[in-house]
């Protein structure tokens, strides 16, 4: 990691640069000194293909001057522009610097567009043609990565389609995961619980929940040790969305489901991160995109209308 802290790099990239354009100066300056001594043709002697000769024709004047134009034009950039390791150049210009300004001008632009929605209650813009247009293609761009095209998210992404939601499902709540973001963790847990086979016996326990596949024997041997899981839980197992923890008894696994998944997660727990939106998105862009993607699982009602 050192490699990419050190200054040497900064010194060998601005060397590099520098040296290849007094490179080309010293070559145009020798090239225009050195005489060859040519035939009573004015060729060279040097010939290729028995009948193509080398004249001994100095270079085009306005060549010469294409070429000293093209090295002081690249001095002048260095100076003025970040190019020569660490120096930033003369104008302080950056490209996070460029792109905030093409940002910050496009929000300009769209502000009058989302005026429109500043008084509208989230259902109401659930139900808004242009509002649920605008939201879909903010989804697209900022949230599809992670929870897919069509919000159904995979393994280790919610699915944000149905009504389960870890943190609470309401328009505001919505809004505030993606302003804010969301850390999810879950502790490794296998000290609490005891042996492996405690382990084993409790991943049937939690499996038994939501009536998955399980071994009844190995469950019932597992409820007792489900104690360590109820801070979060709750003894019911249906989760504490003021915690982000799930609910078991349904039949939605975020991380998969099935004895090995159940086990590994209790041994190794889990951290899960959703980033906040809030520096890269306006309020108001946040205020159609949390309407949208609260008709995801409302869809009955935010059609009703639109």
């Amino acid at each position: 990691m050192s490699d990419f802290t050190s200054n040497f790099w900064s010194v060998f990239v601005t060397a590099v640069t520098l040296g290849g354009i007094v490179a080309c100066g010293l070559l145009l300056w020798m090239a225009g000194r050195k005489k060859v001594m040519a035939t009573a043709d004015n060729t060279t002697g040097h010939v290729w293909d028995e009948d193509l000769v080398e004249m001994n024709n100095p270079l085009p004047r306005w060549w010469v001057w294409l070429f000293v134009i093209t090295i002081v034009f690249g001095l002048a950039y260095l100076a003025a522009y970040p190019g020569l390791g660490t120096f930033a150049g003369k104008l302080g210009w950056t490209q996070l610097g460029e792109y905030q300004a093409e940002m910050d001008k496009a929000k300009a632009e769209l502000a009058p567009l989302y005026a429109r929605f500043a008084d509208m209650k989230p259902e109401d813009m659930a139900r808004d043609p242009q509002a649920h247009a605008i939201g879909e293609r903010l989804f697209m761009n900022n949230c599809a990565q992670c929870h897919g095209s069509d919000a159904r998210g995979s393994k280790g992404f919610p699915n944000l389609a149905d009504a389960d939601w870890l943190h609470g499902g309401s328009p505001e709540k919505i809004r505030e995961t993606i302003a804010q973001g969301r850390i999810g963790v879950m502790p490794p847990m296998a000290a609490a619980v005891g042996s492996p086979e405690d382990v084993r016996n409790l991943s049937h326990y939690v499996l038994s929940l939501s009536k998955s596949p399980h071994d009844s024997l190995r469950a019932s041997l597992g409820k007792s040790k489900f104690a360590a899981c109820a801070a979060c839980h709750g003894m019911d197992g249906k989760g504490n969305q003021a915690l982000g923890a799930p609910n078991l008894t349904d039949d939605v696994w975020l991380h998969g489901w099935g004895e090995a998944a159940i086990t590994a997660m209790i041994n190794n727990g889990k951290t899960n991160q959703m980033p906040a939106q809030a520096e890269k998105l306006t309020e108001a862009q946040i205020n159609v995109l949390a309407s949208y993607v609260w008709s995801l699982s409302n869809n009955g009602a935010a059609a009703a209308t639109r």
